[in-house]
């Protein structure tokens, strides 16, 4: 008989919520349009169920723009709250 070790515990994952990640993410799409215009984009990274926080990098001409906090707060924020009431804040990574 051949003597196995033991498995390692199993790695524990955040919990995820799919249908918040998917409505974050179609918000996000009504929003890319107008962040286009100018050479920029943003891109959904992941969704935080327990802080109910999602992340968003920005790329293109808006990941150097000055005025990329502003959009993210007044501009994309309020929109996915909107859609996505789930959602208390996003922040932008890099």
């Amino acid at each position: 008989m051949t003597h196995h070790p033991p498995l390692p515990p199993p790695i524990e994952l955040p919990p995820r919520d799919e249908s918040v990640e998917r409505a974050v993410i179609a918000a996000l799409e009504e929003c890319r349009p107008f962040l286009q215009q100018d050479g920029g984009d943003v891109e959904f990274v992941r969704y935080e169920v327990e802080t109910a926080t999602a992340e968003v990098r920005f790329v293109g001409a808006c990941a150097q723009c000055p005025l990329v906090l502003m959009t993210l707060r007044a501009g994309i924020e309020r929109l996915v709250q909107l859609r996505v009431p789930a959602v208390r804040r996003l922040e932008q990574v890099p």
